[in-house]
């Protein structure tokens, strides 16, 4: 016990940004990264949130686990980060690279969004295709309709129960597509009733009301009409392109686009990394 806490006095920092208190904990192999979510700008993450209807955690205390850990080989490699109530993240900083985060501030304000939602669902449950789309969505500010409109669907979208089947696998290609697809449709959701859309179902699911009842009201259909709704829109965009009849085809063409993204990200992120050895130099 004395060594834990030795251990969070030596290599925890804590500072206030307005009414949010971040506290950072890392082994010394860590530190750079740590310092980089010290960095986080809150204001920007709080202007995302409540665009989304939701707010910035007042406290947020994150660990970062190096890959030696114990704890690294107990979780999945797919995952990057875990938010966990609504306070507490955990950050495995060398699988950042891991689809769909390009950065280590990204991870960051991708957990923070699941911190937020569970503070306004009351800590009531949210599906994951809804966390994890919301996510996605708050936390890249990516253009994702603009990205994947033209071939998320071809001849037809992929149902909930089908999203979250890849959500609960264990396999990465799987999850990448369940990211993608989570964040497409949240993409139309908000577009269509609202940016905020998610704090006001999520603010209902923590009145009591069940989450299908509580997107109905607020949407005035079921989840799986949404995503009916949100595949035709797509398919829309996509009139001039060959039909797509094959649903491996589809997939792939989704994977595909993912790992175009991905290695987009990684460009980005050496040429940052550039830039800020230019800036540190002599």
């Amino acid at each position: 016990m004395r060594s834990a806490l030795l251990f969070s006095l030596a290599f925890g920092a804590a500072f206030q940004a307005g009414e949010w208190a971040l506290t950072v904990v890392a082994p010394p192999s860590l530190d750079p990264a740590a310092q980089r979510i010290r960095n986080l700008d809150p204001g920007a993450v709080a202007d995302a949130l409540e665009r989304a209807g939701l707010r910035l955690p007042p406290r947020v205390h994150v660990t970062l686990i190096p890959e030696s850990d114990p704890r690294a080989a107990d979780t999945s490699a797919w995952f990057v980060g875990l938010a966990s109530g609504v306070s507490d993240i955990s950050i495995f900083p060398d699988r950042v690279s891991s689809y769909p985060y390009h950065s280590l501030e990204s991870v960051m304000r991708h957990e923070i969004v699941h911190l937020a939602l569970n503070a306004r669902a009351g800590g009531r449950t949210l599906p994951r295709w809804f966390h994890e789309g919301v996510a996605v969505s708050v936390e890249s500010g990516w253009g994702v309709g603009d990205r994947i409109r033209l071939i998320v669907a071809a001849s037809g979208g992929p149902p909930l129960d089908d999203v979250s089947r890849l959500f609960a696998s264990g396999a990465r290609p799987d999850t990448t597509q369940a990211y993608l697809l989570a964040a497409a449709l949240m993409d139309e959701l908000r577009r269509t009733h609202g940016a905020a859309l998610p704090g006001r179902v999520a603010a209902r699911v923590a009145g009591g009301i069940p989450f299908a009842r509580a997107f109905e009201l607020e949407t005035g259909e079921t989840p799986a009409q949404a995503a009916s709704r949100a595949w035709r829109s797509y398919r829309q965009w996509t009139r001039w392109l060959p039909l797509v009849t094959s649903a491996s085809a589809l997939w792939g063409l989704i994977l595909a686009l993912a790992f175009a993204a991905f290695f987009m990200r990684l460009s980005k992120r050496a040429r940052r990394r550039r830039q800020w050895d230019e800036e540190e130099g002599p």
